[in-house]
């Protein structure tokens, strides 16, 4: 699967942008303060994952009683938050008969939306890891 291009900005577009989320935890402007938890961008993410047709279920994310403990795991879902970009991984577990390349790239092309529009943190890369195959029960 091929990674999504980087893109490299220069300081005056980087001036354009929206304010980077530090931690995903606030916006301040002259009316008030916006808070955002880090499980909003979990929630994000995991339906606009759900909503792509040929996903059957989210999978569970590897990595033992450690990522109990950590912040950015949610079911099926890690994500790590840098200064300005966010990166998603997740592992599902897709409907039988389907293609997977074109699932896994639905399923990118969906995510980076869905944060991007939602939140306005831009999403370096989107990681697809299949877990199994759902076939039906004969």
């Amino acid at each position: 699967m091929a990674e999504p291009e980087k893109t490299i900005m220069d300081k005056k577009s980087r001036k354009k942008r929206k304010p980077p989320i530090s931690q995903l935890d606030e916006y301040t402007t002259g009316e008030g303060k916006t808070t955002i938890a880090p499980e909003v961008l979990l929630t994000i993410a995991r339906l606009a994952t759900l909503e792509v047709p040929g996903v059957s279920r989210m999978g569970s994310v590897p990595g033992g009683v450690n990522r109990l403990f950590r912040r950015g795991f949610g079911e099926g879902v890690r994500i790590e938050l840098a200064e300005d970009y966010v990166t998603v991984d997740l592992y599902v577990i897709l409907s039988s008969g389907q293609n997977m390349r074109d699932v896994s790239r639905n399923i990118q092309r969906e995510v980076a939306r869905a944060i991007n529009e939602m939140i306005g943190i831009q999403v370096e890369r989107v990681n697809i890891h299949i877990e199994d195959i759902d076939f039906p029960a004969e």
